[in-house]
């Protein structure tokens, strides 16, 4: 079933009711996120848009925005949500790599966005900025707002989020309607969302997170939003009274916990706080639990498979744990030569359902690879089980870092570092962070004639990619760890970059 059709139904009843308040005051009912998505999708079909054909954003966070991606899924069409912190040489691949048909960008990256859709062969570029005024929007005026729904496959594709490479070369996954569909339900019944329900919703829109979790699950409940385009703690606390539920990554918790205003009375109307995208210290669990009398449901979950497992909504909810495996999707600890195992044994957290991606974009190899012979999802991750059934990550196998919600590959940022002259080898590792969940920390070997500091392997990050990736601290040393094999000891790295 076509996604947004099947999101459509919770809210055949209520179209009148408001489904999202934008913090500049701005209110949309559900019948006006009908006429827009019909505008969206009819526009882009007369294009000459179909069915799987890419529509890549690269936007701030505006109701124009969501707009864009619900009508494109609406159409058919395959949307590619992108970080705005991506840099050139970021775009460039992704827009090499995908082949989108339209690209919205900010106003403010026209210019550069038009060389690289020129070289890309894109045919269209849009624009759209934070207030949903742009070229799109103008474009948009005059497109009647009536648009009939095709009919779509379960496994057609939805939406492609291009996820870090540990090799530098980042992967497409290739998110079906089936995909969006069965995860939405899952997490809407799981977590009991239901049309009385208000989602305070905070959380960036090119990430999974915001995009998928959030919003698919509020749509399915037929509830609504507020709205908010950036995080701001203050904020945050003032809307907190009129919002039943709020999702976030660990950073937006502990700002808030630095605030004053966070008292039990501010958060009594709430009747949960949901945390994924990073790990969550189980000091912020429970300072939250002693400030607010409430314990974080904290859920983990990927790009490659939307939500894998919650902590219960009724039951215990256990710090330091990513709870249960969601009805419908299984999970499995693997040994490295297969063998699955118990409690308290930590191996590989392997996947199975409805939820689990199609595969990488033009990478059937890899999808390949990342497939066990049996047909579970290799996610990467070490985790390990309880006696009774709760799941928690211990480390990854991959050396993934999240920091402040975000996924970066210490081999993207490597590359970059080492191509700066005078860089003899770098090694990225993430070391515990208060604020961020995982600061990205870069130690640098310089050739001996080199004066390199801090300051300037920083600013040479910061020009190539995502402000995200660029290391918090650099730390040079003479030559790095290495085990009798000659790799690179990361776990002692990250140990002595902790200590410091």
């Amino acid at each position: 079933m076509n996604a947004y059709t099947y999101f459509s139904r919770a809210r055949a009843a209520r179209l009148e009711q408001p489904f999202l308040l934008v913090d500049d005051g701005t209110m949309y009912t559900y019948a006006d996120l009908e006429r827009e998505t019909a505008r969206v999708a009819a526009f882009l079909t007369g294009l000459g848009l179909g069915k799987g054909d890419r529509v890549a954003a690269q936007v701030e966070k505006s109701a124009q925005g969501l707009f864009l991606y619900l009508g494109a899924l609406r159409a058919g069409l395959c949307f590619l949500p992108l970080n705005i912190a991506y840099q050139r040489a970021e775009l460039a691949y992704f827009l090499k790599d995908a082949e989108p048909r339209v690209v919205v960008c900010r106003a403010q990256s026209v210019a550069a966005l038009t060389k690289l859709c020129n070289e890309a062969g894109v045919p269209h570029l849009y624009s759209l900025d934070e207030h949903g005024k742009g070229t799109l929007a103008d474009a948009l005026r005059d497109v009647p707002a009536e648009f009939k729904d095709p009919v779509l496959g379960e496994d057609d594709l939805a939406v492609i989020v291009y996820t870090s490479g540990t090799t530098g070369r980042s992967k497409g996954a290739m998110v079906t309607h089936r995909n969006l569909t069965s995860n939405a339900q899952v997490l809407k019944d799981f977590w009991r969302f239901t049309e009385r329900d208000v989602l305070l919703h905070a959380l960036p829109i090119f990430h999974v997170h915001g995009l998928f979790v959030a919003v698919h699950t509020t749509l399915v409940a037929g509830a609504r939003m507020l709205f908010h385009r950036r995080f701001d703690p203050k904020a945050m606390i003032a809307a907190l009274p009129a919002a039943t539920a709020m999702m976030g990554v660990p950073t937006f918790y502990t700002r808030l916990l630095a605030e004053p205003g966070l008292t039990r009375e501010a958060v009594k109307n709430v009747r949960v706080f949901i945390s994924g995208s990073a790990p969550l210290l189980l000091d912020t669990f429970n300072e939250w639990q002693l400030r607010t009398g409430q314990a974080i449901l904290e859920r983990y979950g990927m790009s490659e498979a939307g939500m894998i497992t919650s902590n219960p909504y009724a039951g215990e909810r256990r710090g330091g744990t990513v709870g249960v495996p969601l009805p419908g999707i299984s999970v499995r600890v693997a040994a490295s030569d297969g063998r699955i195992l118990g409690p308290g044994e930590p191996g590989e957290v392997q996947i199975q359902g409805p939820n689990v991606f199609a595969g990488y974009w033009r990478m059937p190899e890899k999808t390949k690879e990342e497939f066990t012979a049996d047909g579970w999802f290799h996610t990467g991750d070490v985790g390990q089980w309880s006696v009774d059934g709760y799941l928690s990550i211990v480390g990854r196998a991959k050396d993934l870092i999240i920091s402040g919600g975000y996924n970066v590959y210490p081999k993207e940022i490597e590359l970059v570092i080492d191509a700066l002259q005078g860089v003899l080898e770098s090694a990225v590792v993430g070391v515990p962070h208060s604020d961020f969940g995982e600061a990205v920390t870069a130690v640098v070997v310089q050739h001996d004639d080199a004066a390199l500091d801090e300051a300037a392997v920083i600013a040479h990050v910061k020009s190539q990619i995502a402000n995200y990736k660029v290391p918090k601290r650099v730390v040079f040393v003479k030559e790095l760890p290495r085990n009798a094999m000659g790799k690179v000891q990361k776990n002692v790295l990250r140990d002595q970059c902790s200590e410091t």
